[in-house]
């Protein structure tokens, strides 16, 4: 029998032929190699029906309102059609009529306004970019790490070879203190970056639109690593004075996705207060997710996070659409945490020598693949035209081809913004999506400019289209992130106008 020696390098299966052995009980025979690719799973081979159902749950659910509106349309049209006969006749004696047909027209529409959701409305948003003097090329960055004793020579030549292969410019951001020799981090230090993070984003913010933070009714501050008491909800909360009345959240712990969980959070509570503005503050502290150790697995968050963060600002209140940046459509959330394997990817754990750090499991990209497939199949059929869902039905229920046929998701959405990972991440998602490189430029050029910024990156990668003025009006725009947990969560915007550059629009620094 041929021996075999299986190695997982990789994900998809590969035999290599190693020859025939020459020593040993097997001499003669055979041998080969099965190497296994670790790589986001293979898009085209599976569908599971089960997300399939969910994203017409979801659609089913959102269109028993279109139903009634259409229902209420037509009978509220009927009726001004009666009413404009018979004012047009001027047959006085029947006043009260048409003053009955008045109260109901204005029943009709108080049931339509009441039983229709109010849209969610970002106004506008804000990314933080950090002072020049903070900004570390990768050559800089090896130079510090050696120079701070706490890195041995194998640690040093790990992260080297990380950053060349990264995607990571020379213009990123990182405090300083992370590399003094013999400092140790504590809360002050987390405290004080989480700060410049928070206010400098809110600040630009506040700048930049003429809404009064005491009329912030709902605040939602995510940060994955820091979490202080006070909470840095309270923290905004002492520094810019809101109001007695603010519903306020701390999301800890959540990872890159929080951003957008921090989204359908203050969705849900917008639908709750109606009329108000929400505050959403998206960071995380570099001080607390930095690890001083030697285990490889816990230096990869090192060598791909960076320093950075975003505030954005949300209303449903109707009357805002027309003052607005962009509606959001759809927003969909994957948690694969009831699989074990997915749960354990990314831990905060401490090592042998009590170093505290983020560990990341070298099955993330497999299992992410996995988060990344379940989300944008529930989310296909909210967005997919009509005529690509037909094609993927047909080909599933008649096709002779094993592999069913997947969408054309560049039909759906003009613009897409993937959490800028790495640029290995990168790669897959756009091989497997089918995407092309004016897709992916967004998520590039961020990895490149600001690095990994966690739960805001998906909204630098918005700026830069800004930046660009590639944002016309009516285009929709996809964001994509993932989390610890493992999460993937897709939120999807429609913009409602061309979208000028904005004066702090954190692009602007570029090339200063």
């Amino acid at each position: 029998m041929a021996r075999r020696r299986a190695t997982r390098e990789y994900l998809s299966p590969e035999i290599v032929n190693r020859g025939v052995e020459d020593s040993g009980p097997y001499t003669g025979s055979p041998s080969f190699v099965v190497k296994v690719k670790r790589g986001l799973p293979d898009f085209l081979s599976s569908v599971n029906l089960k997300y399939v159902k969910q994203g017409y749950g979801y659609l089913i659910h959102h269109g028993i309102y279109f139903v009634a509106a259409s229902v209420l349309l037509g009978t509220f049209g009927t009726q001004i059609w009666q009413l404009t006969w018979q004012i047009s006749q001027l047959d006085f004696t029947n006043l009260l009529n048409i003053s009955a047909l008045l109260g109901f027209l204005c029943l009709i529409l108080y049931i339509y306004l009441d039983l229709i959701p109010p849209s969610t409305y970002l106004l506008d948003f804000a990314c933080y970019c950090p002072p020049s003097e903070l900004k570390i090329s990768k050559e800089e960055y090896i130079e510090l790490a050696k120079n701070s004793g706490k890195f041995n020579d194998a640690a040093i030549k790990f992260q080297q070879h990380v950053l060349k292969n990264s995607g990571l410019g020379d213009e990123t951001y990182l405090p300083r203190i992370l590399f003094q020799p013999d400092r140790a981090i504590t809360l002050k230090d987390g405290r004080e970056e989480a700060a410049m993070l928070m206010f400098g984003a809110v600040d630009d913010l506040f700048s930049t639109t003429s809404i009064c933070p005491k009329d912030i009714r709902i605040l939602v501050v995510n940060c994955g690593v820091l979490n202080p008491t006070p909470s840095l909800s309270a923290m905004i909360i002492n520094h810019y004075k809101l109001s007695y009345k603010i519903q306020s959240f701390n999301l800890g712990g959540m990872g890159c996705a929080a951003g957008i969980t921090a989204v359908d959070l203050a969705k849900d509570l917008l639908n709750a207060y109606p009329g108000s503005y929400a505050l959403v503050v998206s960071l995380e502290a570099m001080t607390f997710t930095w690890y001083a150790g030697k285990e490889l697995d816990m230096l990869l968050p090192n060598c791909f996070f960076r320093m950075g963060s975003a505030a954005i600002l949300l209303s449903n209140h109707r009357t805002d659409r027309w003052r607005a940046k962009y509606e959001l459509k759809q927003l969909v959330r994957t948690h694969k945490g009831l699989d074990n394997r997915s749960f354990k990817t990314i831990h905060l754990r401490e090592d042998a020598e009590g170093h505290k750090g983020l560990s990341v499991n070298k099955d993330v990209i497999e299992l992410g693949g996995h988060a990344l497939k379940a989300n944008i199949t529930t989310l296909s059929p909210l967005v997919l035209p009509v005529s690509e869902q037909i094609h993927f039905f047909t080909s599933l229920l008649f096709g002779k081809k094993s592999k069913p046929y997947i969408p054309d998701y560049k039909r759906a959405f003009e613009h897409v913004c993937i959490m800028a990972t790495s640029k290995k991440v990168l790669d897959e998602i756009e091989k497997n999506l089918d995407l092309t490189d004016e897709y992916m430029e967004a998520s590039r050029k961020t990895l490149e400019r600001f690095g990994n910024t966690s739960s805001s990156s998906v909204w630098y990668e918005l700026a830069y289209l800004e930046a660009n003025k590639k944002i016309k009006r009516g285009d929709r725009v996809w964001q994509i992130a993932f989390g610890s947990g493992l999460k993937c969560n897709s939120a999807v915007w429609k913009s409602l106008r061309n979208i000028k550059q904005h004066p702090r629009n954190p692009w602007n620094s570029v090339g200063n």
